[in-house]
């Protein structure tokens, strides 16, 4: 069975293309449901008016079909709360200079 530490690795390989920073370093990956052998994530984006939401989001949703043990997977995309910088990994945020 996957775990959530399975789904946030293959999650890391999928980049915002604008900051080129994968989804779980940004911060943009609020909640991981795993049932048996189906994911679903629930996640945000860095702004609503993202031009390439869906690219991310199939992306996003192949990446953790690929994780071993699942299935079938649903991407869910939230903006409560919305997601702002202090979202992200207070060093990353450091060394960006955000």
């Amino acid at each position: 069975m996957a775990t959530e530490k399975d789904v946030r690795r293959a999650l890391r390989k999928v980049k915002d293309p604008e900051l080129n920073l994968d989804l779980v370093v940004l911060g943009l990956v609020y909640e991981i449901d795993i049932q048996d052998t189906h994911v679903k994530a629930t996640m945000s984006l860095t702004s609503p008016f993202c031009p390439v939401a869906g690219q991310i989001l199939d992306e996003a949703r192949a990446a953790i079909e690929g994780v071993e043990g699942v299935e079938s997977a649903e991407v869910e995309l939230t903006f409560q709360p919305p997601w702002t910088p202090d979202r992200i990994d207070p060093l990353i945020r450091s060394s960006l200079g955000i």
